[in-house]
Protein backbone atom coordinates (compact mmCIF):
# COMPACT_ATOMS: atom_id res chain seq x y z
CA UNK A 1 0.00 0.00 0.00
CA UNK A 2 1.31 3.46 -0.91
CA UNK A 3 2.30 5.76 1.92
CA UNK A 4 -0.56 7.60 3.61
CA UNK A 5 -0.83 10.54 5.96
CA UNK A 6 -2.58 10.91 9.28
CA UNK A 7 -4.43 14.13 9.89
CA UNK A 8 -4.99 15.57 13.35
CA UNK A 9 -7.48 18.19 14.46
CA UNK A 10 -8.66 20.47 11.68
CA UNK A 11 -10.38 22.94 13.99
CA UNK A 12 -13.45 24.80 12.79
CA UNK A 13 -13.23 23.26 9.30
CA UNK A 14 -14.10 19.84 10.71
CA UNK A 15 -16.65 21.16 13.18
CA UNK A 16 -18.58 23.03 10.52
CA UNK A 17 -18.45 20.12 8.09
CA UNK A 18 -19.75 17.59 10.60
CA UNK A 19 -23.07 19.31 11.11
CA UNK A 20 -24.53 18.26 7.74
CA UNK A 21 -24.09 16.17 4.65
CA UNK A 22 -22.66 17.85 1.53
CA UNK A 23 -25.01 20.46 0.11
CA UNK A 24 -27.41 18.85 -2.30
CA UNK A 25 -26.36 15.34 -1.32
CA UNK A 26 -28.83 12.48 -1.43
CA UNK A 27 -26.53 10.47 0.84
CA UNK A 28 -28.27 10.20 4.23
CA UNK A 29 -26.64 11.78 7.26
CA UNK A 30 -24.27 8.90 7.79
CA UNK A 31 -20.75 9.17 9.10
CA UNK A 32 -19.54 8.57 5.52
CA UNK A 33 -21.67 11.42 4.16
CA UNK A 34 -20.29 13.78 6.75
CA UNK A 35 -16.83 12.49 5.92
CA UNK A 36 -17.27 13.48 2.27
CA UNK A 37 -18.06 17.01 3.43
CA UNK A 38 -14.89 17.11 5.53
CA UNK A 39 -12.71 15.80 2.72
CA UNK A 40 -14.27 18.03 0.05
CA UNK A 41 -13.97 21.17 2.17
CA UNK A 42 -10.37 20.32 2.97
CA UNK A 43 -9.64 19.79 -0.74
CA UNK A 44 -11.32 23.05 -1.71
CA UNK A 45 -9.34 24.93 0.91
CA UNK A 46 -6.02 23.64 -0.45
CA UNK A 47 -6.39 23.37 -4.25
CA UNK A 48 -4.24 20.89 -6.13
CA UNK A 49 -0.75 21.78 -7.23
CA UNK A 50 0.08 20.63 -10.76
CA UNK A 51 3.60 20.23 -12.03
CA UNK A 52 5.82 17.98 -14.11
CA UNK A 53 4.53 14.41 -14.31
CA UNK A 54 6.64 11.63 -12.77
CA UNK A 55 8.56 9.60 -15.31
CA UNK A 56 6.51 6.53 -14.33
CA UNK A 57 3.44 8.07 -15.99
CA UNK A 58 5.10 8.18 -19.45
CA UNK A 59 3.21 11.37 -20.30
CA UNK A 60 4.44 14.21 -22.55
CA UNK A 61 5.57 17.55 -21.18
CA UNK A 62 2.27 19.12 -22.27
CA UNK A 63 0.49 17.18 -19.50
CA UNK A 64 0.80 18.22 -15.85
CA UNK A 65 0.25 15.96 -12.84
CA UNK A 66 -0.78 16.34 -9.22
CA UNK A 67 -2.32 14.39 -6.38
CA UNK A 68 -5.45 14.67 -4.27
CA UNK A 69 -5.75 13.04 -0.87
CA UNK A 70 -8.96 11.25 0.07
CA UNK A 71 -9.90 9.26 3.18
CA UNK A 72 -9.48 5.52 2.91
CA UNK A 73 -12.60 5.27 5.09
CA UNK A 74 -15.06 8.16 4.78
CA UNK A 75 -16.43 7.34 8.23
CA UNK A 76 -12.98 8.41 9.51
CA UNK A 77 -12.23 11.46 7.32
CA UNK A 78 -9.32 12.66 9.45
CA UNK A 79 -7.75 9.21 9.63
CA UNK A 80 -5.77 7.31 7.06
CA UNK A 81 -5.48 9.11 3.71
CA UNK A 82 -4.61 7.79 0.25
CA UNK A 83 -3.25 9.89 -2.61
CA UNK A 84 -4.90 9.67 -6.02
CA UNK A 85 -2.80 10.69 -9.03
CA UNK A 86 -4.33 13.25 -11.38
CA UNK A 87 -3.33 14.56 -14.82
CA UNK A 88 -4.41 17.70 -16.64
CA UNK A 89 -4.08 19.82 -19.74
CA UNK A 90 -5.47 23.34 -19.34
CA UNK A 91 -8.17 24.67 -21.67
CA UNK A 92 -6.66 26.30 -24.72
CA UNK A 93 -9.51 28.67 -25.58
CA UNK A 94 -10.73 32.00 -24.20
CA UNK A 95 -14.16 30.71 -23.16
CA UNK A 96 -13.10 28.20 -20.51
CA UNK A 97 -16.06 26.27 -19.06
CA UNK A 98 -14.25 24.37 -16.32
CA UNK A 99 -12.74 20.91 -15.97
CA UNK A 100 -13.91 17.80 -17.82
CA UNK A 101 -13.07 14.68 -15.81
CA UNK A 102 -13.01 11.32 -17.61
CA UNK A 103 -13.09 7.74 -16.36
CA UNK A 104 -12.71 4.86 -18.87
CA UNK A 105 -14.22 2.11 -16.74
CA UNK A 106 -12.89 -1.15 -15.44
CA UNK A 107 -13.15 -1.20 -12.48
CA UNK A 108 -9.39 -0.92 -12.45
CA UNK A 109 -8.69 1.40 -15.39
CA UNK A 110 -6.81 4.69 -15.27
CA UNK A 111 -7.48 7.78 -17.37
CA UNK A 112 -4.13 9.45 -16.74
CA UNK A 113 -3.60 9.42 -20.52
CA UNK A 114 -6.85 11.31 -21.19
CA UNK A 115 -5.39 14.86 -21.44
CA UNK A 116 -3.36 13.69 -24.45
CA UNK A 117 -6.54 13.71 -26.58
CA UNK A 118 -6.20 17.51 -26.61
CA UNK A 119 -3.70 16.92 -29.45
CA UNK A 120 -6.31 15.16 -31.63
CA UNK A 121 -8.28 17.15 -34.18
CA UNK A 122 -11.60 15.69 -33.09
CA UNK A 123 -11.15 17.02 -29.56
CA UNK A 124 -9.97 20.50 -30.52
CA UNK A 125 -13.14 22.42 -29.63
CA UNK A 126 -13.72 20.51 -26.39
CA UNK A 127 -10.06 20.98 -25.41
CA UNK A 128 -10.48 24.69 -26.09
CA UNK A 129 -13.35 24.93 -23.61
CA UNK A 130 -12.29 22.53 -20.86
CA UNK A 131 -9.32 21.53 -18.79
CA UNK A 132 -9.05 17.83 -19.69
CA UNK A 133 -8.55 15.86 -16.47
CA UNK A 134 -7.66 12.21 -16.02
CA UNK A 135 -6.91 10.28 -12.85
CA UNK A 136 -6.17 6.86 -11.41
CA UNK A 137 -8.97 5.77 -9.03
CA UNK A 138 -8.19 4.28 -5.64
CA UNK A 139 -6.18 1.11 -5.94
CA UNK A 140 -5.11 1.76 -9.53
CA UNK A 141 -1.51 2.32 -10.69
CA UNK A 142 0.16 4.76 -8.25
CA UNK A 143 -3.10 5.58 -6.38
CA UNK A 144 -2.56 3.35 -3.32
CA UNK A 145 -2.08 0.34 -5.62
CA UNK A 146 -3.86 -2.91 -4.84
CA UNK A 147 -2.41 -6.33 -5.64
CA UNK A 148 -3.81 -9.81 -5.02
CA UNK A 149 -1.24 -12.06 -6.71
CA UNK A 150 2.35 -12.11 -7.91
CA UNK A 151 2.20 -10.49 -11.39
CA UNK A 152 4.34 -13.30 -12.82
CA UNK A 153 1.81 -15.88 -11.64
CA UNK A 154 -1.07 -13.78 -12.95
CA UNK A 155 0.53 -13.63 -16.41
CA UNK A 156 1.41 -17.34 -16.52
CA UNK A 157 0.88 -18.82 -19.99
CA UNK A 158 -0.13 -20.88 -21.85
CA UNK A 159 -3.38 -21.82 -20.12
CA UNK A 160 -6.60 -23.65 -20.92
CA UNK A 161 -10.02 -22.21 -21.73
CA UNK A 162 -12.57 -25.04 -22.06
CA UNK A 163 -16.06 -24.01 -23.17
CA UNK A 164 -17.52 -26.99 -21.31
CA UNK A 165 -15.21 -27.61 -18.33
CA UNK A 166 -14.86 -31.00 -16.67
CA UNK A 167 -15.56 -31.54 -12.99
CA UNK A 168 -11.84 -31.81 -12.24
CA UNK A 169 -11.16 -28.52 -14.06
CA UNK A 170 -13.93 -26.82 -12.07
CA UNK A 171 -12.29 -27.97 -8.83
CA UNK A 172 -8.98 -26.47 -9.99
CA UNK A 173 -10.62 -23.14 -10.72
CA UNK A 174 -12.45 -23.12 -7.39
CA UNK A 175 -9.13 -23.59 -5.61
CA UNK A 176 -7.58 -20.79 -7.68
CA UNK A 177 -10.49 -18.44 -6.89
CA UNK A 178 -10.22 -19.16 -3.17
CA UNK A 179 -6.47 -18.55 -3.23
CA UNK A 180 -6.92 -15.30 -5.17
CA UNK A 181 -9.50 -13.97 -2.69
CA UNK A 182 -7.19 -14.88 0.19
CA UNK A 183 -4.32 -13.10 -1.58
CA UNK A 184 -6.39 -9.92 -1.83
CA UNK A 185 -7.11 -10.06 1.90
CA UNK A 186 -3.52 -10.84 2.79
CA UNK A 187 -2.08 -7.99 0.73
CA UNK A 188 -4.69 -5.31 1.45
CA UNK A 189 -5.54 -6.18 5.04
CA UNK A 190 -8.31 -4.11 6.61
CA UNK A 191 -8.26 -1.71 3.65
CA UNK A 192 -9.78 -4.28 1.27
CA UNK A 193 -13.40 -3.44 2.11
CA UNK A 194 -12.96 0.22 1.12
CA UNK A 195 -12.49 -0.46 -2.60
CA UNK A 196 -16.09 0.14 -3.69
CA UNK A 197 -18.09 2.02 -6.29
CA UNK A 198 -19.64 4.24 -3.65
CA UNK A 199 -16.18 5.25 -2.43
CA UNK A 200 -15.14 5.89 -6.05
CA UNK A 201 -18.11 8.25 -6.31
CA UNK A 202 -17.15 9.98 -3.06
CA UNK A 203 -13.55 10.29 -4.28
CA UNK A 204 -14.89 11.94 -7.43
CA UNK A 205 -16.60 14.61 -5.35
CA UNK A 206 -13.37 15.32 -3.46
CA UNK A 207 -11.56 15.57 -6.81
CA UNK A 208 -14.21 18.04 -7.99
CA UNK A 209 -13.54 20.20 -4.96
CA UNK A 210 -9.76 19.92 -5.33
CA UNK A 211 -10.04 21.15 -8.92
CA UNK A 212 -11.91 24.22 -7.68
CA UNK A 213 -15.13 23.22 -9.44
CA UNK A 214 -18.45 24.02 -7.75
CA UNK A 215 -20.16 21.57 -10.10
CA UNK A 216 -18.78 18.55 -11.92
CA UNK A 217 -18.57 17.96 -15.66
CA UNK A 218 -17.89 14.25 -16.09
CA UNK A 219 -17.67 11.68 -18.85
CA UNK A 220 -17.68 8.04 -17.85
CA UNK A 221 -17.45 5.00 -20.11
CA UNK A 222 -18.48 1.43 -19.25
CA UNK A 223 -18.00 0.94 -15.47
CA UNK A 224 -17.48 4.72 -15.34
CA UNK A 225 -21.19 5.05 -16.10
CA UNK A 226 -22.06 2.99 -13.04
CA UNK A 227 -20.16 4.90 -10.41
CA UNK A 228 -21.06 8.09 -12.32
CA UNK A 229 -24.70 7.12 -11.77
CA UNK A 230 -23.93 6.43 -8.11
CA UNK A 231 -22.44 9.94 -7.99
CA UNK A 232 -25.64 11.34 -9.51
CA UNK A 233 -27.62 9.54 -6.80
CA UNK A 234 -25.47 10.89 -3.95
CA UNK A 235 -24.67 14.38 -5.24
CA UNK A 236 -27.35 15.47 -7.75
CA UNK A 237 -26.87 19.21 -7.15
CA UNK A 238 -23.11 18.91 -7.69
CA UNK A 239 -23.55 18.03 -11.37
CA UNK A 240 -23.10 20.45 -14.24
CA UNK A 241 -23.01 18.02 -17.18
CA UNK A 242 -22.60 14.23 -17.37
CA UNK A 243 -22.01 11.88 -20.30
CA UNK A 244 -22.69 8.17 -19.73
CA UNK A 245 -21.06 6.20 -22.57
CA UNK A 246 -21.85 2.45 -22.90
CA UNK A 247 -23.98 1.92 -19.87
CA UNK A 248 -23.82 -0.68 -17.11
CA UNK A 249 -27.32 -1.76 -16.06
CA UNK A 250 -27.61 -0.07 -12.63
CA UNK A 251 -30.54 -2.15 -11.34
CA UNK A 252 -29.40 -3.35 -7.87
CA UNK A 253 -30.62 -6.85 -8.75
CA UNK A 254 -28.12 -6.87 -11.64
CA UNK A 255 -25.05 -5.71 -9.69
CA UNK A 256 -22.85 -7.61 -10.42
CA UNK A 257 -23.61 -11.33 -10.77
CA UNK A 258 -26.52 -11.05 -13.21
CA UNK A 259 -24.85 -8.33 -15.25
CA UNK A 260 -21.98 -10.72 -15.93
CA UNK A 261 -24.37 -13.46 -17.07
CA UNK A 262 -26.08 -10.99 -19.41
CA UNK A 263 -22.69 -9.90 -20.72
CA UNK A 264 -21.71 -13.48 -21.55
CA UNK A 265 -24.93 -13.98 -23.50
CA UNK A 266 -24.41 -10.73 -25.42
CA UNK A 267 -20.84 -11.63 -26.37
CA UNK A 268 -22.12 -14.69 -28.19
CA UNK A 269 -24.03 -12.44 -30.60
CA UNK A 270 -21.06 -10.13 -31.00
CA UNK A 271 -18.77 -13.11 -31.67
CA UNK A 272 -21.15 -14.06 -34.48
CA UNK A 273 -21.05 -10.48 -35.82
CA UNK A 274 -17.28 -10.78 -36.14
CA UNK A 275 -17.46 -14.19 -37.84
CA UNK A 276 -20.14 -12.96 -40.25
CA UNK A 277 -17.89 -10.05 -41.25
CA UNK A 278 -14.90 -12.37 -41.71
CA UNK A 279 -17.03 -14.67 -43.90
CA UNK A 280 -18.09 -11.69 -46.00
CA UNK A 281 -14.40 -11.13 -46.76
CA UNK A 282 -13.43 -14.73 -47.36
CA UNK A 283 -11.48 -13.66 -50.46
CA UNK A 284 -9.08 -11.89 -48.09
CA UNK A 285 -8.93 -14.25 -45.10
CA UNK A 286 -9.86 -17.69 -46.49
CA UNK A 287 -11.40 -18.70 -43.16
CA UNK A 288 -14.79 -19.69 -44.57
CA UNK A 289 -17.70 -18.23 -46.51
CA UNK A 290 -20.20 -18.47 -43.62
CA UNK A 291 -20.10 -17.68 -39.92
CA UNK A 292 -20.27 -21.41 -39.19
CA UNK A 293 -17.27 -22.12 -41.42
CA UNK A 294 -15.28 -19.34 -39.74
CA UNK A 295 -16.11 -20.96 -36.40
CA UNK A 296 -14.70 -24.25 -37.74
CA UNK A 297 -11.47 -22.45 -38.67
CA UNK A 298 -11.28 -20.89 -35.22
CA UNK A 299 -11.76 -24.30 -33.58
CA UNK A 300 -8.94 -25.69 -35.73
CA UNK A 301 -6.64 -22.99 -34.40
CA UNK A 302 -7.82 -23.61 -30.85
CA UNK A 303 -7.25 -27.37 -31.13
CA UNK A 304 -3.77 -26.86 -32.58
CA UNK A 305 -2.84 -24.49 -29.76
CA UNK A 306 -4.05 -27.05 -27.23
CA UNK A 307 -1.59 -29.55 -28.70
CA UNK A 308 1.27 -27.11 -29.15
CA UNK A 309 1.06 -23.51 -27.83
CA UNK A 310 2.33 -20.92 -30.30
CA UNK A 311 5.69 -19.56 -29.27
CA UNK A 312 5.33 -21.55 -26.06
CA UNK A 313 3.02 -18.80 -24.71
CA UNK A 314 -0.22 -18.74 -26.69
CA UNK A 315 -2.64 -21.47 -25.66
CA UNK A 316 -6.45 -21.61 -25.87
CA UNK A 317 -6.99 -19.05 -23.10
CA UNK A 318 -4.63 -16.52 -24.71
CA UNK A 319 -6.34 -17.06 -28.07
CA UNK A 320 -9.76 -16.52 -26.54
CA UNK A 321 -8.65 -13.35 -24.74
CA UNK A 322 -7.24 -11.90 -27.96
CA UNK A 323 -10.39 -12.70 -29.94
CA UNK A 324 -12.57 -11.30 -27.14
CA UNK A 325 -11.16 -7.86 -27.92
CA UNK A 326 -12.85 -8.16 -31.32
CA UNK A 327 -16.09 -8.49 -29.38
CA UNK A 328 -15.41 -5.15 -27.71
CA UNK A 329 -14.06 -3.17 -30.65
CA UNK A 330 -14.44 -3.78 -34.37
CA UNK A 331 -11.11 -1.96 -34.84
CA UNK A 332 -9.61 -5.37 -34.00
CA UNK A 333 -11.54 -7.34 -36.62
CA UNK A 334 -8.98 -7.09 -39.41
CA UNK A 335 -5.91 -7.84 -37.27
CA UNK A 336 -7.55 -10.77 -35.50
CA UNK A 337 -8.85 -12.29 -38.74
CA UNK A 338 -5.40 -11.88 -40.27
CA UNK A 339 -3.78 -13.62 -37.30
CA UNK A 340 -6.12 -16.62 -37.59
CA UNK A 341 -5.63 -16.77 -41.34
CA UNK A 342 -1.85 -16.58 -41.16
CA UNK A 343 -1.69 -19.20 -38.43
CA UNK A 344 -3.59 -21.70 -40.57
CA UNK A 345 -1.15 -20.96 -43.41
CA UNK A 346 1.74 -21.91 -41.14
CA UNK A 347 2.74 -18.44 -39.95
CA UNK A 348 2.07 -18.10 -36.17
CA UNK A 349 3.92 -14.80 -35.81
CA UNK A 350 0.91 -12.39 -35.99
CA UNK A 351 -1.01 -14.48 -33.47
CA UNK A 352 1.94 -14.59 -31.09
CA UNK A 353 2.36 -10.81 -31.38
CA UNK A 354 -1.32 -10.22 -30.64
CA UNK A 355 -2.04 -12.88 -28.02
CA UNK A 356 1.12 -13.63 -26.04
CA UNK A 357 1.26 -11.98 -22.59
CA UNK A 358 3.59 -9.00 -22.48
CA UNK A 359 5.99 -9.27 -19.51
CA UNK A 360 6.30 -5.49 -19.35
CA UNK A 361 2.56 -5.11 -18.72
CA UNK A 362 2.19 -7.94 -16.18
CA UNK A 363 2.32 -5.61 -13.17
CA UNK A 364 -0.34 -3.25 -14.54
CA UNK A 365 -2.52 -6.14 -15.72
CA UNK A 366 -2.47 -7.79 -12.30
CA UNK A 367 -3.18 -4.49 -10.58
CA UNK A 368 -6.15 -3.77 -12.86
CA UNK A 369 -7.57 -7.23 -12.24
CA UNK A 370 -7.14 -6.85 -8.47
CA UNK A 371 -9.07 -3.57 -8.40
CA UNK A 372 -11.75 -5.00 -10.70
CA UNK A 373 -12.21 -7.96 -8.38
CA UNK A 374 -12.21 -5.96 -5.16
CA UNK A 375 -14.74 -3.40 -6.35
CA UNK A 376 -17.16 -5.86 -7.89
CA UNK A 377 -16.93 -8.28 -4.96
CA UNK A 378 -17.40 -5.51 -2.38
CA UNK A 379 -20.25 -3.75 -4.19
CA UNK A 380 -22.99 -6.34 -3.69
CA UNK A 381 -23.79 -9.84 -2.50
CA UNK A 382 -22.69 -12.76 -4.71
CA UNK A 383 -23.79 -16.40 -4.61
CA UNK A 384 -21.54 -18.20 -2.12
CA UNK A 385 -22.46 -21.74 -3.21
CA UNK A 386 -20.59 -22.92 -6.32
CA UNK A 387 -23.62 -25.05 -7.19
CA UNK A 388 -25.43 -21.81 -8.13
CA UNK A 389 -22.58 -20.70 -10.38
CA UNK A 390 -22.37 -24.17 -11.89
CA UNK A 391 -26.09 -24.34 -12.63
CA UNK A 392 -26.36 -20.84 -14.12
CA UNK A 393 -23.20 -20.97 -16.21
CA UNK A 394 -23.67 -24.56 -17.42
CA UNK A 395 -27.14 -23.63 -18.66
CA UNK A 396 -25.90 -20.39 -20.26
CA UNK A 397 -22.93 -22.12 -21.91
CA UNK A 398 -25.31 -24.24 -24.00
CA UNK A 399 -26.45 -20.97 -25.63
CA UNK A 400 -23.30 -18.87 -25.31
CA UNK A 401 -20.13 -20.98 -25.03
CA UNK A 402 -17.73 -18.32 -26.31
CA UNK A 403 -17.33 -16.26 -23.11
CA UNK A 404 -19.52 -17.82 -20.40
CA UNK A 405 -17.08 -19.88 -18.38
CA UNK A 406 -14.11 -17.53 -18.79
CA UNK A 407 -16.32 -14.75 -17.41
CA UNK A 408 -17.39 -16.99 -14.52
CA UNK A 409 -13.80 -17.86 -13.59
CA UNK A 410 -12.82 -14.20 -13.60
CA UNK A 411 -15.53 -13.35 -11.07
CA UNK A 412 -15.50 -16.54 -8.98
CA UNK A 413 -13.29 -15.05 -6.20
CA UNK A 414 -16.42 -13.10 -5.20
CA UNK A 415 -18.00 -16.39 -4.03
CA UNK A 416 -15.25 -16.70 -1.42
CA UNK A 417 -14.74 -13.02 -0.67
CA UNK A 418 -13.28 -12.35 2.79
CA UNK A 419 -14.44 -8.71 3.12
CA UNK A 420 -18.00 -7.57 3.95
CA UNK A 421 -20.20 -7.22 0.86
CA UNK A 422 -22.46 -4.18 0.90
CA UNK A 423 -25.97 -3.75 -0.42
CA UNK A 424 -25.95 -2.50 -4.01
CA UNK A 425 -26.76 1.19 -4.40
CA UNK A 426 -30.28 1.97 -5.60
CA UNK A 427 -29.32 4.37 -8.38
CA UNK A 428 -31.99 6.99 -9.03
CA UNK A 429 -32.81 10.70 -8.92
CA UNK A 430 -35.97 12.64 -8.22
CA UNK A 431 -37.74 14.45 -11.06
CA UNK A 432 -35.98 17.77 -11.63
CA UNK A 433 -33.07 16.99 -9.30
CA UNK A 434 -30.54 16.64 -12.13
CA UNK A 435 -29.64 18.83 -15.08
CA UNK A 436 -30.06 17.04 -18.43
CA UNK A 437 -27.55 14.21 -18.75
CA UNK A 438 -26.48 12.47 -21.96
CA UNK A 439 -26.54 8.67 -22.36
CA UNK A 440 -24.76 6.98 -25.29
CA UNK A 441 -25.19 3.35 -26.30
CA UNK A 442 -24.42 1.10 -29.25
CA UNK A 443 -27.35 -1.21 -29.94
CA UNK A 444 -25.22 -4.38 -30.17
CA UNK A 445 -22.66 -3.60 -27.47
CA UNK A 446 -21.84 -6.86 -25.68
CA UNK A 447 -19.77 -5.57 -22.75
CA UNK A 448 -22.65 -3.38 -21.57
CA UNK A 449 -25.82 -4.66 -23.27
CA UNK A 450 -28.24 -2.04 -24.56
CA UNK A 451 -30.98 -2.64 -21.99
CA UNK A 452 -28.68 -1.05 -19.39
CA UNK A 453 -28.98 2.31 -21.16
CA UNK A 454 -32.77 2.04 -21.12
CA UNK A 455 -32.70 1.20 -17.41
CA UNK A 456 -30.45 4.15 -16.56
CA UNK A 457 -32.65 6.55 -18.52
CA UNK A 458 -35.65 5.43 -16.48
CA UNK A 459 -33.76 5.98 -13.23
CA UNK A 460 -32.40 9.44 -14.11
CA UNK A 461 -35.35 11.64 -15.12
CA UNK A 462 -34.44 14.23 -17.73
CA UNK A 463 -31.65 12.13 -19.21
CA UNK A 464 -31.41 11.82 -23.00
CA UNK A 465 -30.41 8.66 -24.88
CA UNK A 466 -28.45 8.67 -28.15
CA UNK A 467 -28.30 5.24 -29.80
CA UNK A 468 -25.86 4.08 -32.44
CA UNK A 469 -28.08 1.69 -34.37
CA UNK A 470 -26.95 -1.79 -35.41
CA UNK A 471 -23.42 -1.28 -34.09
CA UNK A 472 -21.54 -2.97 -31.28
CA UNK A 473 -18.34 -1.10 -30.44
CA UNK A 474 -17.95 -0.54 -26.71
CA UNK A 475 -17.36 3.12 -25.94
CA UNK A 476 -18.58 5.32 -28.79
CA UNK A 477 -17.78 8.90 -27.79
CA UNK A 478 -14.81 10.24 -29.72
CA UNK A 479 -14.90 7.25 -32.06
CA UNK A 480 -15.72 6.71 -35.71
CA UNK A 481 -19.32 7.95 -35.68
CA UNK A 482 -19.53 11.65 -36.51
CA UNK A 483 -23.22 11.78 -35.58
CA UNK A 484 -22.52 10.54 -32.04
CA UNK A 485 -19.57 12.89 -31.68
CA UNK A 486 -21.73 15.81 -32.80
CA UNK A 487 -24.24 15.17 -30.02
CA UNK A 488 -21.44 14.87 -27.46
CA UNK A 489 -19.76 18.08 -28.56
CA UNK A 490 -23.00 20.07 -28.68
CA UNK A 491 -23.87 18.88 -25.18
CA UNK A 492 -20.49 19.60 -23.63
CA UNK A 493 -20.00 22.94 -25.35
CA UNK A 494 -23.55 24.30 -25.39
CA UNK A 495 -25.57 22.14 -23.00
CA UNK A 496 -27.95 21.16 -25.78
CA UNK A 497 -29.52 17.71 -26.05
CA UNK A 498 -32.21 16.07 -28.18
CA UNK A 499 -35.68 16.11 -26.60
CA UNK A 500 -35.57 12.57 -25.17
CA UNK A 501 -34.02 10.10 -27.61
CA UNK A 502 -32.07 10.26 -30.84
CA UNK A 503 -30.36 7.72 -33.07
CA UNK A 504 -27.35 7.62 -35.35
CA UNK A 505 -26.68 5.30 -38.27
CA UNK A 506 -23.88 2.82 -37.59
CA UNK A 507 -20.30 3.81 -38.29
CA UNK A 508 -18.78 2.10 -41.36
CA UNK A 509 -17.66 -1.50 -41.03
CA UNK A 510 -13.90 -2.09 -40.86
CA UNK A 511 -12.08 -2.33 -44.14
CA UNK A 512 -10.49 -5.77 -44.57
CA UNK A 513 -6.77 -5.48 -45.14
CA UNK A 514 -4.35 -8.36 -45.58
CA UNK A 515 -1.21 -8.57 -43.48
CA UNK A 516 0.98 -7.55 -46.41
CA UNK A 517 -1.15 -4.53 -47.27
CA UNK A 518 -1.37 -3.46 -43.63
CA UNK A 519 2.39 -3.33 -43.11
CA UNK A 520 3.78 -2.54 -46.54
CA UNK A 521 5.68 0.74 -46.49
CA UNK A 522 4.37 1.65 -43.02
CA UNK A 523 6.55 -0.04 -40.42
CA UNK A 524 5.35 0.58 -36.90
CA UNK A 525 2.27 2.48 -38.05
CA UNK A 526 -0.21 2.79 -35.19
CA UNK A 527 -3.41 4.81 -35.26
CA UNK A 528 -4.15 6.94 -32.17
CA UNK A 529 -7.09 5.72 -30.14
CA UNK A 530 -9.09 6.96 -27.18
Amino acid sequence: MRAVALYGTLGSLVLSALVAAPAGSADPLTAEARGVAVAAQRAAAAPMHFGRCPQAESLPASVQCGTVEVPLDYAQPTGRQIALTVSRVRAKGAGRQGALVFNPGGPGASSMYFPMVAQLAGWKRIAGAYDLVGYAPRGVARSAPLSCQDPADFAKAPTESPSYPSESYKKERIAQAQAYAQGCARNAGDALRFYTSINNARDLDVLRAALGEKKLTFMGASYGTYFGAVYATLFPSHIRRMVFDSVVDPDPQQIWYRNNLDQSLAFESRWKDFRTWVAKHDAVYHLGGTAAEVLESYEKVRAALTREPAGGKVGPAQLQAAILKAGYYDDYWSSRATALSEYLKGNPKPLIEQAAPKPESAHDDENGNAVYTAVECNDAAWPTDFATWDRDNSKLATLAPFETWDNAWMNLPCAYWPAPQQKAVDVRAEEGALPPTLILAAERDAATPYHGALELQQRLPGSVLVTEKDAGTHGIAGGANGCVNGYVEDYLLNGRTPVRRASCAPHPEPNPVSLDERTAGRPGHVLPAL
